[in-house]
């Protein structure tokens, strides 16, 4: 009887490898946005977020950051694609409502036919779904390299006279490594979260089969002076932000808890780089210090489910963070999902 060659071969753990981000080449800063919104003033807005510039497409989908990210990942890291067996590609601004995009990006790189290609739909939180997806395929012996990909083009869903969310959001990709190389759990503590009744709060009405007018947002836009539209990001910042501060707390802990360490144990944290203010709320509340937590989001926005890993790259290429430390990853958002994770890097 055959076997493949994920499954014949010796049991390892997964274990988190290189990672590299993409993002598209025009940049929207803060001194455009205050020409288009004149004389509202996104330097208000920028003293809370942290946010001076981000990185928005210009026609580019989602299947494009995503080669983008995972050729970069090839060439610099000297990763060689015919080692992929599986791809993993977190979005919620996919090409096509079919095919899932994992398809597209899988024949885009050239990878071969019998990889395996599957789509996560998760925000905030989908970079640790992912991994958590990762390891699971690799400590049950089904792949033993895996591409993980995440990507939204955040941008595409918000109107163009929303200056709050514009000033937020931009878009972006990372692609990480995944690899069966282990000797001892490199992935622990794998804690999740979900509250579906708080859907209203951070949605994209349109663009899905339900009726949009069961959910779509009207009075806060309409207070914006926005016209609101089915197919608009809608984001309700306050019950945003008093739900990350209520769940961020007890997932800290409770991956902790799982992986058998405290807050002590762990060098450096890279949560979901929301906003500064947020951050900076969530990093007070947790009682870090800010040489051990990474803020890498001021020259490309909120990237949803890649903000981890952009935060990651840039914290790697600071020097803030290094290979061999151990770091809790935190997401938290849309959903309303939650995640952590404790990663040997």
């Amino acid at each position: 009887m055959s076997t493949t060659r994920a499954s014949s071969a010796p049991f390892r753990y997964a274990a988190l490898g290189p990672v590299a981000s993409f993002v598209p080449p025009r940049v929207v800063d803060n001194d455009e946005l205050n020409r288009e919104f004149a004389p509202e003033n996104i330097d208000r807005l920028a003293a809370k977020t942290g946010i001076v510039s981000r990185h928005v497409v210009d026609g580019e989908t989602s299947s494009d950051l995503a080669v983008g990210a995972a050729e970069r990942l090839f060439r610099e890291h000297g990763v060689d694609r015919d080692d992929v067996d599986f791809l993993l590609l977190c979005t919620q601004s996919p090409d096509f409502t079919m095919p899932s995009t994992s398809s597209l990006v899988q024949h885009r790189l050239g990878l071969r036919n019998h990889v395996g290609a599957l789509d996560l739909t998760v925000g905030c939180s989908g970079y640790i779904y992912a991994l958590g997806v990762a390891k699971g395929l690799i400590e049950s012996g089904q792949a033993r390299t895996i591409l993980l990909v995440t990507v939204d083009t955040i941008s595409r869903f918000i109107n163009p006279a929303d200056r709050q969310l514009r000033s937020l959001f931009g878009d972006g990709a990372s692609a990480s490594l995944v690899t069966a190389s282990a000797e001892a759990p490199a992935l622990t503590g794998f804690a999740y979260g979900t509250d579906g009744s708080g859907v209203e709060h951070l949605i994209v009405p349109g663009g899905g089969f339900a009726d949009p007018s069961v959910l779509a947002p009207k009075s806060l836009p309409a207070a914006r002076g926005l016209t609101p539209s089915g197919r608009d990001l809608y984001m309700n910042g306050p019950e945003v932000f008093t739900f990350s501060l209520r769940v961020v707390p007890e997932v800290v802990d409770r991956s902790l808890e799982l992986a058998g360490f405290t807050m002590d144990d762990i060098d450096v944290f890279v949560l979901h780089q929301a906003n500064a203010f947020m951050l900076e709320t969530l990093r007070k509340k947790l009682g870090i210090d800010p040489a051990r937590f990474v803020v890498a989001m001021h020259d490309v926005g909120n990237t949803t489910s890649s903000s981890i890993p952009l935060a990651l790259e840039a914290g790697l290429a600071s020097g803030q963070v290094s290979r061999g430390q151990k770091a809790l990853f935190v997401g938290f958002g849309v959903g309303l999902s939650w995640a952590a994770v404790v990663v040997d890097l």
